[in-house]
């Protein structure tokens, strides 16, 4: 077992309900077709698959959908979308979980890999991912760049959203790389009178793309690509996430 924090029944049961925008075809697309090109032929295995979010489009397109998931509530909700046999599921954690066969792509989207809250936790999934690719598959993040340069001497704390039924802002202990996020979400009525808001909160080591790559060479794989976005605009010092692709040698 991991150091990653498990998604409650409650949590697994809203979870598609709150990430309805990123799930929707439109947002979805540009991140399918780049899987989906990487995948070729092949098959997929997404670590962290949670309710399929991505996972499930995917199968749909063709690609060959294989999961690894530590929360059996998330894959519950997955499994009231896709039989097993279509899509199948072990549950287990991200950096030492093994399922059988090869694969062209292994993938990790959405900051997932934060959810491992140590770097030897961090070097064992890219390990794990090493594991399971054939010679020349690749294997593809998708995370946030550490918004530290938005902290003046003093602060610890940066707001992501703040919106009319949500707040969200991350704190950091800059040492341990270790990031807090912090959500209020509005759960009154539509009308929003009752004054009522859900407080969530979830740790994260954060990691820096050079971080990131020296992970991928141990492992035994080398950077092939590192872009800002799906659609595969170029990566710059003023990109707040990246997409990066490792190779597995042949």
């Amino acid at each position: 077992m991991t150091s990653s924090e498990l998604w409650t029944r409650a949590t697994a049961d809203r979870y598609d309900a709150e990430e309805a925008e990123t799930s929707s075809a439109a947002v979805l697309e540009p991140t399918l077709t780049f899987l989906a090109a990487l995948a070729g032929d092949g098959r997929a295995l997404e670590f962290a698959i949670g309710t399929g979010r991505v996972g499930v489009p995917l199968r749909e397109r063709g690609v060959p959908v294989v999961g690894i998931e530590l929360s059996e509530h998330m894959a519950a909700v997955l499994r009231r979308k896709i039989d097993e046999s279509t899509l199948p599921v072990t549950i287990g954690d991200m950096a030492t979980t093994v399922v059988p066969g090869g694969f062209t792509l292994v993938y990790l989207v959405y900051n997932t890999i934060t959810n491992l809250l140590t770097q030897d936790e961090q070097v064992e999934c890219f390990r794990n991912a090493a594991r399971h690719l054939e010679p020349g598959g690749r294997f593809v993040i998708e995370l946030g760049v550490p918004p530290l340069r938005f902290l003046p001497p003093g602060q610890v704390a940066v707001p992501f959203d703040v919106s009319e039924r949500h707040v969200g802002f991350d704190t950091f202990d800059l040492v341990e790389q270790i990031l807090v996020s912090h959500h209020f979400t509005h759960d009154g009525g539509s009308d929003g009178d009752d004054g009522r808001y859900r407080r969530d909160t979830s740790r994260h080591r954060y990691a820096w793309p050079a971080e990131l790559d020296l992970m991928a060479r141990i492992a035994g794989l080398e950077l092939e690509r590192r872009v800002e976005d799906w659609d595969g605009a170029p990566f710059t010092q003023d990109s707040a996430k990246h997409i990066s692709v490792w190779r597995k040698p042949v």
